[in-house]
């Protein structure tokens, strides 16, 4: 919701979930693929965000690291899921509010994010 109405998504959030979810996916025996998740996203966000600095916040970058996690732990299908997902509800997202001639010059990419991990994560548990 913040990133929603301001456009930022504060580190008070961000950061201390990834470590919450890397100690709970290390007591749970599940440490390196966390680990391999959150560095693959948070690493490839990271990329778009120093080759775009508008087009991908450092927020963005943060959030990966907590989400790429989780994903990372569920296995390979959901982390691919949760990360191609998270585009593809950012840009439906856009499309249905241009159609409805409320379009943005951008859009919060941090909302699409979460809902994209958690149908990832639904989709792969059941």
């Amino acid at each position: 919701m913040i990133d929603l109405r301001s456009r930022r998504l504060p580190n008070v959030l961000t950061l201390p979930g990834a470590v919450v979810i890397l100690l709970v996916a290390a007591g749970a025996g599940q440490l390196r693929p966390a680990l391999v998740g959150a560095g693959l996203l948070a690493g490839g966000y990271l990329l778009v965000h120093l080759a775009a600095p508008a087009a991908m916040g450092a927020g963005d970058v943060k959030l990966a690291l907590g989400l790429g996690a989780v994903t990372g732990t569920a296995g390979a299908s959901a982390w691919l899921l949760g990360a191609a997902g998270a585009f593809v509800v950012t840009a439906v997202a856009g499309s249905v509010l241009r159609v409805a001639g409320r379009g943005a010059a951008s859009l919060p990419h941090g909302p699409s994010m979460c809902v994209a991990t958690l149908v990832a994560l639904a989709t792969v548990s059941v």
